[in-house]
């Protein structure tokens, strides 16, 4: 598996340093690329891998891979701006507005899902049904009813008189995280017409398997290794799934999700393999 997500990720890189790169000079297109550097990409790998599983080539999945990046990587600018997570630390490096500005950060993050939604629709990718399917499932899982209702939710949290409790923080979550990450994995279905259901199953319980390590991190990882600020949520006092399930029962609770997911991909036999890995991956991880 690692040799595949580290094929993805400089595949991807290369496919939005070379849009980026495209666009007019000037501090716009130097954040957009700034912030399109480094990360994980699982995102894109789960895009990849959900395609091969449906016989789709790497060329036709390659255009969605880098847009479910960009459009995470503007997210990204966006929580780490003062309004909203107010961080100034994201993959070991300065946060986009404190390298420029409040103003250029949100206009970077804007013009980053614009640009995935501009990569949907690469004639690479296959038929117009198809990136027509892609663009509404990404449209719904990256606005009002998935990842901004995700954020607008933890933002009302750190005001509510009350702490969340599992359930609210599980709804929280299949937004704030979870809906991109179910995107990505349905994405090969799309392509090619198929059934996402299995992949839906999987991505639901990976996702939230992937905020509970994430909670687990913010206690127990370091900076160094993370790149980003550790202990945040507990010195503001939110409710995680570490607060709520102690630190055993949280690594417990993200251990059977990951049996979870890898039981979803019984229909795809073993050619599940890097995806299964990767749902061990996302628990295992210490950034």
């Amino acid at each position: 598996m690692h040799d595949r997500l580290a094929d993805v990720a400089a595949q991807v890189q290369a496919a939005l340093d070379l849009a980026i790169m495209a666009l007019p000079p000037g501090e716009l297109r130097d954040a957009m690329a700034y912030a399109a550097q480094g990360g994980k990409r699982l995102r894109a790998f789960l895009v990849m891998e959900s395609a091969r599983l449906h016989g789709v080539s790497d060329a036709a999945a390659l255009p969605v891979a880098a847009a479910v990046e960009a459009l995470h990587a503007y997210s990204l600018v966006h929580d780490d701006l003062p309004a909203m997570d107010d961080d100034d630390l994201r993959r070991g490096q300065p946060t986009v507005h404190v390298t420029w500005s409040e103003a250029t950060a949100i206009l970077a993050g804007d013009a980053l899902q614009t640009l995935a939604f501009d990569l949907l629709t690469a004639p690479a990718i296959g038929p117009d049904a198809a990136r027509l399917a892609l663009v509404a499932a990404l449209a719904r899982a990256a606005g009002a009813q998935g990842m901004v209702w995700g954020q607008a939710l933890d933002i009302a949290a750190e005001t509510a008189p009350e702490p969340l409790d599992l359930d609210a923080i599980i709804l929280l979550q299949s937004g704030k995280t979870g809906a991109l990450i179910e995107f990505a994995a349905t994405a090969g279905p799309l392509i090619a017409d198929a059934d996402p259901a299995p992949l839906s199953a999987y991505a639901q319980a990976l996702g939230l398997a992937f905020q509970i390590a994430d909670d687990i991190l913010d206690v127990t990882g370091n900076e160094a290794a993370t790149g980003k600020r550790v202990g945040k949520d507990d010195a503001a006092g939110k409710a995680t799934f570490v607060s709520l399930l102690g630190l055993d029962g949280a690594r417990d609770r993200a251990a059977a999700l990951a049996d979870q997911a890898v039981a979803a991909l019984s229909p795809y036999g073993e050619n599940a393999g890097n995806l299964r890995e990767l749902a061990r991956f996302v628990i295992e991880r210490d950034t």
